[in-house]
């Protein structure tokens, strides 16, 4: 099972002269996701990365289930 927990703060303002604002709003809260993961990753050999918003994820399958042929009758 994989599950990624997050949270998202944003704020975003807009003045006007004298520092007095016109707008702010405020948007946070958090999240999870949960994925059931099939039986032949390697999920000791998972990595991750974060960048410009997007998170990645990259779960590997098992050595045995990539050597693995699948003969096709014809």
């Amino acid at each position: 099972m994989l599950t990624i927990r997050g949270e998202k703060k944003e704020e975003r303002s807009e003045n006007a002269a004298g520092n007095k604002f016109l707008v702010y709003e405020r948007s946070y809260g958090t999240f999870a996701r949960s994925f059931t993961l099939p039986a032949n990753v390697s999920a000791d050999k998972s990595v991750a990365s974060f960048e410009k918003g997007v998170l990645t994820i990259r779960i590997p399958k098992s050595a045995e289930t990539k050597d693995r042929t699948i003969p096709i009758k014809g």
